[in-house]
């Protein structure tokens, strides 16, 4: 299964090259730069954790290349996007994300159906990725952190 979240999702992965490009537009335009990881991708999960802060300073892709560089580093084997904002109408819009990292193998999603009173049938969508973790362990940090 590969994930499909964000611009270029049914393209294969941009090259650094490519990502690089889309960074070069985004700076052009005047739009800040994030960059966030994240291990359930689920649809709804518009949460994932940052790296660092937006960028709003950087003007040099190569900066932003670096921070990216970083990131895959500290959290390889995770998803990661890249993300620019446009604060021109004075309040952050979102202007682009697309997924620049992903893991070698995805997990994918499950399909919960959940009967009730009344042949009430319900259904959800659960992230293969939060059942490797057992209960309140997911944002624990390790002993070696």
């Amino acid at each position: 299964m590969r994930l499909t979240q964000g611009q270029f999702s049914f393209l294969p992965d941009l090259t650094d090259d490519e990502i690089r490009l889309q960074i070069e537009y985004a700076l052009g335009q005047g739009w800040a730069i994030g960059i966030e990881f994240t291990d359930d991708p689920h649809p709804r999960n518009t949460y994932w954790s940052m790296w660092g802060t937006p960028m709003f300073d950087i003007k040099d892709p190569a900066g932003i290349m670096m921070e990216l560089k970083e990131c895959r580093a500290a959290h390889g084997g995770k998803y990661i996007r890249l993300l620019a904002f446009d604060a021109s109408k004075g309040f952050e819009t979102l202007r682009m994300s697309f997924i620049v990292d992903r893991p070698a193998e995805e997990p994918g999603f499950e399909l919960v159906r959940t009967e009730g009173a009344g042949r009430r049938v319900g259904y959800a969508v659960r992230s293969y990725a939060t059942t490797r973790h057992p209960s309140g362990t997911r944002y624990a940090r390790s002993s070696a952190s």
